[in-house]
């Protein structure tokens, strides 16, 4: 078997468990650990598909964001955590989080000057031609990144997915290069990024089949048969460039381990064990 890096968006995760255990889990203290408890336990079953000889989990860090520069709506739809109550807090746990990393010997980090999907991508686009690398995310971003080394698992328990070029092309109907182009002209309700106009998924995957990519789409607009699509391009395409530098994923960041330093040792533990080796239990 082929040796792996897998590299964890680990802000997602959390996010995800937080949000997605069935109640709030106190320990016998009181405190909240049902982010540390679903985080720890969807980890170690990621783990064990995929048995990574490098691993690393990398988190988004509270700073100012480039991105919201090029457009001040980006993410402006995303909840303000400083206004909320810590029990409604992902970032209440986060601190366990990171406790639990270190005793299973994983590495980890916050971004410092941009967002994890720089540092992940930056990790694909390094190491992707010789390495196969899984990133494990739901955040649909990562598509544009995938090839024949690299692929993106949305863990969903029983239901979770592994996408690959393969299956990107039969849902989409364009190729992963192209995902930044299709999602810069449809959108994302995720990251408040408005796209253009009557532009739904199968006209973007219809025009990127045509015309290649967006900004060769924009420099022959006036070739698009269909006057409201036209129109729709014409108007946006100054938004249409920013969103793709938005989008777009180059991996021009520092990378904050070199894969030497991401060697991961596989240990058999179970949740309760890590959780207990932390304090939480």
């Amino acid at each position: 078997m082929d040796r792996r890096l897998l590299i964890v968006d680990g802000s997602n995760l959390l996010f995800q468990m937080f949000y997605g255990m069935p109640s709030r889990i106190v320990n016998e203290q009181g405190k909240p650990i049902q982010g540390t408890l679903g985080f720890v336990g969807a980890l170690l079953k990621i783990l064990r598909r995929f048995e990574p000889a490098w691993l690393a989990v990398l988190f988004d860090g509270e700073h100012e964001n480039a991105r919201a520069g090029l457009d001040p709506d980006y993410k402006s739809n995303r909840i303000d955590y400083s206004k909320v109550s810590e029990e409604e807090s992902p970032f209440s746990q986060i601190d366990d989080v990171y406790a639990a990393l270190d005793y299973m010997g994983i590495a980890h980090t916050e971004t410092t000057d941009c967002e994890a999907d720089d540092l992940i991508a930056g990790y694909a686009l390094a190491y992707g031609r010789g390495t196969d690398i899984v990133i494990s995310s739901f955040d649909s971003d990562f598509f544009q990144l995938l090839t024949d080394r690299v692929s993106v698992f949305r863990y969903r328990g029983k239901d979770s997915v592994l996408w690959t070029p393969d299956s990107f092309r039969e849902k989409f109907g364009i190729t992963p290069a192209q995902y930044a182009d299709f999602k810069s002209l449809t959108g994302d309700g995720a990251d408040n990024i408005r796209g253009a106009e009557g532009i739904g998924p199968k006209t973007a995957a219809s025009l990127l089949n045509r015309f290649g990519t967006l900004e060769n789409l924009l420099l022959h607009a006036e070739e698009i048969r269909k006057p409201s699509v036209r129109e729709s391009v014409l108007r946006n395409a100054q938004r249409l460039r920013t969103n793709y530098r938005i989008i777009k994923l180059d991996g021009g960041s520092p990378l904050p381990f070199p894969l030497e330093e991401l060697e991961y040792e596989p240990a058999d533990m179970t949740t309760n064990h890590v959780l207990k080796g932390i304090g939480l239990r």
